[in-house]
């Protein structure tokens, strides 16, 4: 497979202290918020200088993941063929691409596709085919050190749009969701595969499509997840199952945002649910969750939400809106793009709108503020869909993805990140 590639600056980046990794899904912690610096705080109104654009990456909603000058990602063709690839962040060219399995079939209104972030850890990556192949990967070479199927292996039950779950490395184990009765949630040795533990939650639920966080306490540490019926904890260590908290998977085909939390509150939304927070409290090595509070109003669109300095930011189907996340009081609601995905960066969120806009918004509790906004040029035609994939920001850098096209923008401030040549000043 050709890419055909749109080169704007020939140049890119030499990273510096102030660029950082964005290595898996939403992030160095899984929070959709950069610790980079230094970016532009307005945007002219065609947007950011745009490095490159690539075309013909494949198809699918996979978000990359981006380490050094490499990107990582994965896509299909077609129905029969799923992979996981290396780009190079300078130019969108392909480094290796490797099979990893078939496309998983969807059981309601059709949006198949490659789904899950790869994880990059070190030497080796970790993804989730969306027929639920597990695969260790070396980044260098797209060698497949080992895989595990978690339908056929582990009695896995994906919703009904196949796996969309990006893997999480923690320590010496990889951490997923087969879903079903037999290993609801699993750990595995990251080296070798082998099992570590398994968590059969008696409920069996479906696997649905958000991805694990860590929760450090209170209790023991906790992997959460937000499984089709509910949202759950389970001790990281052994695997035992500790609490679930089902109010916002009430009536929702899809849960697919993946759960905030912060000193001992856990958020989590669904579409047609709503959104709420829970409190947890320990007693030794047991836990309670309790709501504290749940409103249909909140922040529930699939692009996740984000928190910032005790505020949520997210949007539902009329816009951005922030959040006290302490009380769930909304504080401001605007429509700017409309629903979309959120990170957050230097004081401004990045919202990639699900019609393919984009805007830069100051972060604040105040009021919205928007300081740029530009529509993605030569879009993919999505068909139902919509642009479903996050944005990220690694070196100084936004990339987009859209189907099978990739966008780089530059939005440092920074002379150290590249040439300022055509570069938008503040």
């Amino acid at each position: 497979m050709k890419t055909r590639i749109l080169t704007v600056v020939v140049c890119l980046t030499c990273l510096t202290a102030l660029a950082a990794d964005w290595p898996q899904w939403r992030g160095p912690n899984r929070d959709g918020v950069s610790a980079e610096t230094q970016l532009l705080s307005t945007w002219p109104t065609e947007g950011p200088t745009l490095v490159w654009q690539a075309k013909d990456l494949g198809e699918g909603y996979s978000t990359p993941a981006v380490v050094g000058d490499r990107i990582y990602m994965n896509s299909n063709e077609g129905m029969d063929d799923e992979y996981v690839m290396c780009l190079s962040a300078r130019d969108a060219k392909q480094v290796w691409r490797t099979r990893i399995g078939k496309v998983g079939p969807n059981r309601g209104p059709q949006y198949p596709g490659a789904r899950s972030t790869p994880t990059v850890d070190g030497a080796l990556l970790y993804t989730l085919g969306s027929d639920g192949d597990l695969a260790c990967v070396e980044t260098e070479t797209g060698e497949i050190r080992w895989s595990k199927n978690l339908q056929e292996e582990f009695g896995g039950k994906p919703g009904k749009w196949a796996y969309s779950e990006s893997p999480l490395v923690d320590g010496d184990v990889v951490v997923c969701t087969p879903g079903g009765s037999e290993a609801t949630l699993l750990a595995l040795d990251k080296k070798t595969g082998e099992v570590a533990w398994k968590c059969p939650i008696a409920e069996g639920d479906e696997a649905a499509y958000a991805s694990i966080i860590i929760v450090e306490g209170p209790g023991p540490k906790q992997y959460v997840q937000f499984l089709q019926k509910g949202l759950v904890g389970v001790d990281a260590k052994t695997g035992k199952f500790l609490w679930r908290y089902d109010r916002t998977a009430k009536g929702s085909p899809a849960n697919i945002p993946t759960p905030v939390a912060n000193d001992g509150l856990v958020y989590s939304a669904t579409g047609r649910g709503g959104g709420g927070t829970v409190r947890l409290s320990a007693d030794g090595d047991e836990v309670e969750a309790e709501q504290v509070y749940f409103d249909v109003k909140l922040p529930k669109s699939i692009g996740g939400a984000v928190l910032v300095d005790g505020h949520l930011y997210g949007t539902n189907s009329g816009g951005l809106m922030c959040v006290d996340f302490a009380s769930g009081e909304i504080k401001w609601e605007s429509r700017g793009v409309g629903a979309g995905s959120v990170l957050a960066a230097d004081g401004r969120l990045y919202v990639h709108g699900e019609n393919g806009d984009v805007a830069l918004v100051e972060i604040t509790p105040e009021a919205y503020n928007e300081k740029g906004q530009f529509t993605l040029p030569d879009q993919p035609d999505r068909g139902r869909a919509k642009a479903w994939t996050y944005p990220v920001i690694a070196g100084g850098k936004l990339y987009l993805r859209d189907f099978g096209t990739m966008w780089c923008y530059d939005i440092s401030d920074n002379e150290d990140f590249g040439p300022t040549s055509s570069r938008p000043r503040r």
